[in-house]
């Protein structure tokens, strides 16, 4: 088997990465990928290309430090969707943002047809091309773009409650006086309303939560879990859209991807159980996602509270299903 590169060698392994969408969260996904080498090359796809010009100038500069400091040289450069097609992992990120009085299932329709377009724009796919969506609704996105794209569906995936993971980890981290590495949480099912945590898989160096918890500590269950759900809302309410976070958890999710890490991430996926894409846990590698780890050893009540977010996702598929029907 051929030898994977050196984490500090990939940006000259010759593997591209494509961002689809140049506002402030492509290009900071565009701009973790430069920070922390991934690939060689990275192109930035928007129809607006006077932003997505703008922004490959701005990035170059990045890209110019970045080389003079021993991180290896990246490319950033404007291409089409077409070239987009034939990259390693393709992320979009691109959608539209819901307009006053708008319903969720109106918003979802509008970014469906983005999809759609752009998805159609890229064919035919490199065949082992995998696709990473940040683009909400995140997981409806993910199963349509399975549809779309003809890609198997372990080569499409949705950045899920990654980041709502990363998210509980911080605030339990704090609270415990740990740092958040070594806190194994996580969060599941729908990027959204109903997400769960997993309240009884939580441990702290193999320890149970409740078995390590400093004497003066309590642990507000309710609390945690509606802040760390609510955490993006609040940064949209102040500056109009979350960035950094998503990010770099995306080229984190690309350097799992391109150096075969087999690292284990809660990615949104379709599992057949459930009839539709949500987040559990899985193993990453070169083609997307090798195994899922879908049998957490849940309670009753967290086994339900997942069961009814399956639920819900799949309602909003079957709205926009019929949606498309009528078009």
């Amino acid at each position: 088997m051929e030898s994977l590169p050196a984490a500090h060698d990939l940006a000259s392994s010759g593997a591209r990465i494509a961002v689809l969408g140049a506002g402030s969260v492509g290009s900071a996904i565009a701009f973790s990928l430069i920070l922390n080498p991934v690939a060689s090359e990275v192109l930035l796809v928007d129809p607006n290309t006077k932003l997505r010009d703008a922004q490959v100038r701005d990035l170059e500069d990045a890209t110019t430090y970045h080389g003079a400091v021993g991180f290896g040289g990246v490319r950033i450069r404007a291409a089409s969707h077409k070239e987009a097609g034939q990259s390693d992992i393709v992320i979009i990120s691109a959608g539209a943002k819901q307009r006053p009085g708008e319903s969720r299932t109106d918003l979802l329709a509008r970014n469906l047809s983005i999809l759609k377009s752009a998805t159609d724009d890229m064919k035919p796919f490199r065949q082992d091309t995998v696709i990473l969506l940040v683009a909400n609704p995140v997981d409806i996105l993910t199963y349509f773009c399975q549809k779309y794209s003809g890609l198997p569906r372990e080569q499409v995936i949705g950045s899920g409650t990654f980041l709502d993971t990363a998210r509980l980890r911080g605030i339990l981290g704090q609270k415990i006086g740990v740092d958040a590495g070594s806190v194994d949480a996580y969060v599941l099912g729908e990027h959204g309303e109903s997400q769960m945590v997993a309240w009884s898989c939580i441990t702290i160096g193999a320890v149970p939560l409740e078995q390590c918890l400093p004497a003066h500590v309590i642990i507000d269950r309710k609390e945690i879990a509606m802040q760390t759900k609510d955490k993006a809302a609040k940064i949209i309410e102040a500056k109009g859209a979350t960035s950094f976070g998503i990010g770099a958890l995306a080229a984190a999710i690309c350097k799992s991807i391109i150096s075969d890490q087999r690292t284990v991430r809660p990615v949104s996926h379709y599992i057949d159980t459930f009839g539709c894409c949500l987040s559990l846990p899985v193993v990453l590698g070169r083609r997307g996602i090798v195994r899922s780890l879908n049998t957490m050893p849940l309670n009753q009540e967290e086994t339900n509270l997942l069961a009814e977010s399956a639920e819900a996702l799949r309602r909003l598929i079957a709205q926009a299903e019929q949606q498309e029907a009528l078009r």
